[in-house]
């Protein structure tokens, strides 16, 4: 099936995170972009006024644009946030076939844990944080989204965070609050494969959380589970079966829906 993947970032993500997967990918010969979300271009220290209240659909609606102009449809690969939006860019009809790697939940799936609430705890108990940027700290990194990663590792790839949207992170955190409905999914306008990638040891997205996600997607769905992997699919030690995983699953897809 070889043919061309976006990479989709995910939160405090830059395009970046893709090192270890586009390589893998264009030695199989795939061709490979990795756009950065907006706002995302930024310094790691100072974030752009606008960003704060740049909603997900932003992100989704950039994307759409960036799609529709590719010269073939494509398979989307997405990280935590990243994952969600490739599902929401695959409801609209704009990729082949859709790998979600440790995705943030959909509306129709009750997220909240003990874990990713610690997580963003010290970010949502700062007033108005669903109208400020946010940026997670480097213990908050290393506990949640590098806790499966060597330490050298999530402190390098923790340097090059940069800030995200607390606009975001609320209609991914309280959907039912959200009256935009940005997470919102309808299961019957999705038709591409999706591949749902899950971690034993996810802190963020757990695999429960995962694992009801795939089956609101259930006749479009084919759900893995890795054991002893964490958050960090992109880099952690491990990632190569991951990636090899995936990419076997859309080798061995129909080479339809292109444009």
């Amino acid at each position: 099936m070889a043919g061309m993947a976006v990479f989709i970032h995910g939160m405090w993500g830059t395009p970046d995170v893709w090192r270890n997967w586009r390589a893998f990918a264009e030695a199989r010969g795939w061709r490979t972009v990795a756009p950065a979300l907006r706002h995302h271009d930024a310094s790691p220290l100072t974030p752009p006024p606008a960003l704060a209240t740049t909603s997900l659909l932003d992100y989704v609606a950039d994307l759409e644009t960036y799609l529709r102009a590719l010269p073939e449809k494509p398979v989307v690969v997405g990280h935590s946030m990243g994952g969600l939006i490739a599902l929401l860019l695959c409801a609209r009809g704009l990729a082949r076939a859709g790998v979600l790697l440790t995705p943030a939940a959909p509306a129709s799936v009750v997220a909240l844990r003990p874990s990713n609430l610690l997580a963003f705890l010290r970010i949502q108990t700062t007033w108005g944080w669903w109208r400020k940027s946010h940026r997670a700290t480097l213990a908050e990194a290393l506990s949640h989204t590098f806790n499966t990663t060597d330490p050298n590792e999530g402190r390098e790839r923790h340097a090059a965070f940069v800030h995200d949207s607390g606009r975001a992170l609320f209609e991914m955190a309280l959907p039912w609050l959200d009256r935009g409905k940005a997470t919102t999914v309808d299961p019957r306008r999705v038709t591409a494969p999706l591949l749902f990638v899950a971690a034993e040891n996810d802190k963020l997205t757990p695999p429960g959380v995962v694992r009801r996600t795939a089956a609101r997607f259930a006749a479009v769905a084919t759900y893995r589970e890795y054991a002893g992997q964490g958050h960090w699919v992109p880099g952690q030690p491990g990632w190569e079966q991951i990636a090899a995983d995936a990419f076997a699953w859309l080798d061995g897809l129909p080479t339809t829906g292109r444009r």
